[in-house]
């Protein structure tokens, strides 16, 4: 299969060099010092004391590459709408795109009826921009739970997790999720197919949309959001929030909010990725973790005072920094 990974960062770089190495005709779209030591040495992926190499290739523009059989993005949420046109060259009528990116995603509303047909979030697709250029017909869900980091411009070097979990916005068992699916697994990675993608998005969503937000605000680590008392109860209620979002759009939470608080601060003393991107004065995922979810109970007409007040002020802080630009 022609495979192609647009954002070959670290959870790109992971899946790009374990397919490639499993006999897939990979393919990266990338810039830069990352573009130039993937080209002069290969991608290199640092896992469990060992090094793995692939000699695939990388282009800058998308165009060199031509169709995709599928088509995996794997960048930051924000990213998107600044870049899909440029994926245009890579989707053929039969490529599938799979979109491995935290928070709401832009094609939420596909097959959820005629009530949805044709709606759009601004926060992850302002004026429909995304959706124009990657048609939500052709997407495939994907809950990324691995965890990387680039040490290096060619180099990824994974921390934790092989799971990829996969779901057609339909809830079918098609062929090609399932091709997708078998090619995973033979890399080495578990690739379950889900029949609610969705239940599966916001059960990573509902811890992402409150713990990052509020490390942002606080400069504490996971394990002191989820453990002292008056951090737990903020989390609790904007999740609980979230919740009634999720249930009026027919998602199934299948544990309760106290259980997924102590799941966080099992986690120990992590720093967000929000954290880390507004310490190094990067643009942090906003709008698709925390902002999507307050757009989408607007819709709903449903009250979330509490992640409004967390949204707001993360906003704000998020701009002071030049982290943001909304």
């Amino acid at each position: 299969m022609r495979i192609c990974v647009f954002g070959a960062g670290a959870i790109g770089g992971f899946l790009a060099v374990r397919l490639a190495n499993a006999g897939q005709e990979v393919s990266v779209v990338a810039r830069g010092p990352h573009l130039a030591a993937i080209r002069a040495h290969g991608l290199r992926l640092r896992i469990g004391g060992a090094e793995e190499v692939a000699h695939i290739r990388a282009e800058e523009d998308p165009a060199a590459l031509g169709p995709q059989d599928y088509l995996l993005i794997t960048l930051k949420a924000h990213s998107l709408p600044g870049v899909a046109e440029r994926m245009a060259p890579l989707i053929g009528p039969d490529t599938a795109i799979v979109t491995g990116m935290n928070g709401v995603p832009y094609w939420y509303f596909q097959g959820m009826g005629p009530e949805w047909e044709g709606r759009h979030l601004e926060s992850v697709d302002p004026g429909g921009v995304v959706s124009r250029a990657l048609p939500p017909e052709k997407v495939i869900g994907c809950v990324v739970y691995p965890a990387c980091e680039i040490e290096e411009p060619g180099v990824v070097r994974h921390l934790d997790g092989d799971r990829f979990t996969l779901g057609e916005p339909s809830g079918e068992k098609t062929e090609r999720v399932q091709r997708l699916s078998e090619a995973l697994r033979a890399a080495g990675f578990r690739a379950p197919v889900r029949p609610r993608i969705r239940d599966e998005i916001w059960i990573k969503l509902w811890g992402n949309l409150t713990f990052n937000p509020m490390s942002a605000l606080t400069g504490e680590t996971l394990d002191q959001l989820a453990t002292r008392p008056d951090l737990r109860a903020v989390a609790r209620a904007m999740m609980l929030e979230a919740q009634a979002v999720g249930e009026a759009l027919g998602v199934r939470f299948p544990i309760d909010v106290e259980k997924r608080i102590d799941g966080a601060a099992a986690v120990g003393a992590h720093r967000t990725s929000m954290l880390q991107d507004l310490e190094r004065g990067r643009p942090m995922e906003i709008d698709a973790l925390t902002g999507a979810v307050a757009e989408l109970a607007r819709m709903l007409d449903l009250p979330t005072p509490i992640i409004d007040t967390v949204l707001a002020l993360v906003r704000a802080r998020a701009r002071v920094a030049g982290c943001y630009d909304r």
